[in-house]
């Protein structure tokens, strides 16, 4: 079933490339914004804008794409794009989620097992090594972190095990 409105959990450069296409796709567009975006060029580039207290409730973009008559949410990029409970919530709530499967993003969220699997199937990816041979500083992503968060910068071997 082809996709008749859409909401896009997002704000900003994407969500308004997002509801541009659509608009090439004579697809129905809705903007979740915050009180503080009202106004907004995202705001201004869909169909119609419903106000949500924060971004990052899933729950809350799922209530207002039902309310607005949207079939479907785009989740953007980010922080809710990460996110495999909202895209199963999504499903569960009857909605499209457009984005990878909810499989697919526990996956990428382990950083350990996505590079493992994209090595596996010939993807190059940056080295590592132990942290001796690399040198200081180093900057330390966290296995399971997302959207920039759990980054840190170590600058010698007693910072290593706190990061």
């Amino acid at each position: 079933m082809a996709i008749q409105r859409l909401l896009v959990a997002n704000r900003g450069e994407i969500a308004a490339r997002i509801f541009r296409t659509c608009r090439e796709l004579g697809i129905g567009t809705v903007a979740a914004a915050a009180p503080d975006d009202r106004g907004a060029f995202h705001t201004r580039s869909a169909d119609e804008t419903i106000e949500v207290a924060s971004y990052l409730h899933p729950e809350e973009h799922i209530r207002v794409a039902k309310r607005a008559g949207a079939d479907a949410i785009h989740p953007g990029y980010g922080f809710l794009a990460e996110n495999a409970d909202f895209a199963e919530a999504v499903g569960a709530a009857g909605l499209t989620w457009v984005g990878p499967p909810p499989e697919a993003l526990r996956l990428g969220g382990d950083k350990l097992a996505a590079k493992r699997i994209a090595h596996e199937a010939g993807v190059p990816v940056v080295p590592t090594g132990e942290a001796t041979e690399l040198g200081f500083p180093l900057l330390v992503k966290a296995a399971a972190g997302g959207g920039g968060r759990g980054m840190r910068v170590v600058r010698g071997p007693s910072e290593l095990d706190d990061a």
